[in-house]
This record gives structure tokens, sequence and C-alpha cells, in this order.
């Protein structure tokens, strides 16, 4: 070990570069004036006293003060070594009993206990989305979580909202909370993701109840936030009756969001505004990045009613292009031709 080594080593111990610098000149001779020490240190002999008396305390060295003149010597290393992990050792149970009072939950889940957290971390979590909220929860609480919605709104979030224990009938004002809104008159789970990397479920009677025992689950995984996309989207979504749908925006737009993509060009599908597509991802099933262009001449959703997809969770763009019809998906797209990662529609033949 060279000397740059060794001096980071007892750096680590608490000594200063000049105290190392002082204690290795001891060692180098073994025993010796403090007048000899400060001249091959090149510090001050008052420098010497004093830092000889940290490390007797340490240690480090043996200070000889019953001799004239007083001589430092360097005890045996293997001393020094074993006094430094006597320090350590005695110094590990004090460390290991605060390492337990502190240790780091898992960070990646949280049970909550109460109906008023659940309603703060919803807020929360979707003041803090950028491209899509999915949310359930009854309509007696909707009020709470209102105004993030709408602000979500108008940052051009994606909000699909399931509104429980209210009729489709009823006459409730949901202009520019979400971006389609469904009623539902049974009760189902509390249920929220965020950009498809947070997730919340909290069981029906926790948030409808003021006594319940019952436990919410907030997750940030992105392995679990497709899955509970895919259960809101394909159990719950299709139960509920369509109650409002935004307007379709102008154009040109981009989306990095597919689902928003797949809502708007719905939109303008079905008030016949011809839509040119322009669309970055992969090709499937290589995975080969690639561009593709084309004419829309037909959306398979179930965003919107009527809902015309081959299963719950299909949203895909068909496009006539030059090389033939091909079918675009979303992140994860398997029964498409084509994986997009984001969306560009115009009226236009150049978007």
């Amino acid at each position: 070990m060279n000397d740059t080594a060794l001096a980071d080593l007892l750096r680590q111990f608490g000594l200063s570069g000049k105290a190392i610098d002082t204690y290795l000149t001891i060692l180098e001779h073994g025993e010796a004036k403090a007048s000899t020490i400060a001249d091959a240190a090149g510090v001050s002999k008052r420098y010497v006293y004093s830092i000889s008396e940290t490390l007797e305390d340490r240690g480090f060295v043996s200070v000889n003060d019953h001799v004239v003149p007083t001589t430092i010597r360097a005890n045996p290393p293997a001393d020094v070594v074993g006094a430094l992990s006597r320090d350590l050792e005695t110094m590990q149970p004090a460390l290991e009993a605060r390492y337990s009072e502190t240790e780091p939950a898992d960070d990646r889940f949280e049970v909550i206990k109460s109906r008023v957290t659940v309603l703060k971390r919803i807020r929360s979590h979707i003041d803090d989305a950028d491209d899509e909220v999915t949310l359930s929860i009854p309509n007696a609480h909707l009020g709470e979580v209102a105004e993030e919605l709408e602000a979500a709104v108008d940052r051009g979030v994606l909000v699909l909202l399931v509104v429980t224990g209210v009729g489709p009938q009823s006459e409730l004002d949901f202009d520019g909370i979400a971006s389609v809104v469904r009623a539902w008159t049974e009760p189902m789970p509390t249920m929220l993701t965020v950009d498809r990397r947070v997730g919340l479920v909290a069981p029906t009677e926790m948030v409808v109840r003021t006594n319940s025992d019952a436990r919410a689950i907030l997750f940030s995984e992105r392995r679990l936030g497709p899955v509970i996309v895919g259960s809101f989207l394909g159990n719950y979504w299709p139960m509920a009756e369509e109650v409002y749908a935004t307007e379709a925006a102008s154009l040109p737009r981009t989306y990095r969001n597919f689902r928003h993509a797949v809502l708007q060009a719905t939109l303008h599908h079905r008030s016949e505004t011809p839509l040119f597509v322009r669309v970055r991802g992969r090709r499937l099933p290589e995975g080969d990045p690639a561009e593709l262009g084309g004419r829309l001449v037909d959306v398979r959703q179930g965003l919107l009613a009527p809902a015309n997809n081959s299963f719950p969770v299909e949203n895909s763009l068909v496009l006539e292009t030059a090389d033939g019809v091909v079918t675009v998906g979303g992140g994860g797209a398997f029964v498409e031709d084509f994986e997009a990662d984001e969306v560009i529609l115009d009226v236009t033949e150049e978007p």
C-alpha cells in the first residue's frame, strides 16, 4: 500500500492531512523529540505537542514526558489496529440499534389506513400526472378531487373517470374535470393510476364507511401500473355508462400517450374529419425503430361509446400507408403491426 492509500484510510478515522503527515513521520522515526518530528513533517513544534496528545488518546502514540526533552514514540501497529478494532466493535451495537429504528421502508408500497389519507394521496398524485390518469371514485367524494382533475385536464392530461354510486341519468356537470366520464350505480373499489407508474386500490367499504378496518394499497411500480389500468379498462369501464366526453381538439397535435391519441382520433373520425397520422415507434414483431405515416381509415377502441374493439383493452389506429394497411398500437402492443411511442394527428397530408 502506498502512502496515498494509507493516508486515505487514516483520514477515514478522523485524522486531518496535517495530523497524518505528523503520525507517519513518528512511525518512520519510531521515537523522536518533538523538534525532530516538527522539522521532518514540516510543522511547528507546538503543533507536534498538541497533535501528539490527540494521537495518544486514540492509541496511536505514547508521549514520554517523564524525560527531558520529551519524546514521542509510535505504538506498535498491531496495538493501534487492535485499539481501532475495539472502538469499532464498541460502536457496532449502537449503530445497529439506530439502524433498526431508521431502516427505510420499501417506498414502492404503502399501506393506507384512513379514507382521509386515501383522498390526500389521490389529490397529490393527480397533481403530479404528466400524461394519463384513470380514476374510479364514489360520487360523494368527487368534489374532494375535482380541482386537481380539472387542473390535470387543463395541462393536457388524459383523464378517464368512473363515478360510482350515481346513475347515468343524474343531472351532474362533469365538464372540464375529465376527458371521458362514466357513471355506475354499483359500488366498486376506488382505483387510481397515474402515468402507468403509480397506482392506488382502496376497497369499497374503506371509502364509503367511516369505521372500516379495510386498508388501501399505494404502489410505485411500473410493472403493476399496466395491470391496474388493464383491470380498470377491462373489468369496470365497460360496465359503466358514458355520461360525458370531451370535444375534439384542434389539430395538428402530438401525443406521447397513445390512448389520448386514440381518443382524439376517434372524435375526429366520427365527425368525418380526414386525418393524416404520423407515428414514431417500432415495427413488430422485430422491434426495429421506424416511422410511418398514413391516412386514418379506422379506429378500434373502447374508450368512447360505442366501443368497437375486439377485446376490452384493445385500442389501435388503422392507417392506409404507401406500403398498405397498417395497424398501430401503444406500449406493449402485440396484435398490431406497429408499436407507437409518439403520434401526430393532423388534417393535412403533411403533419
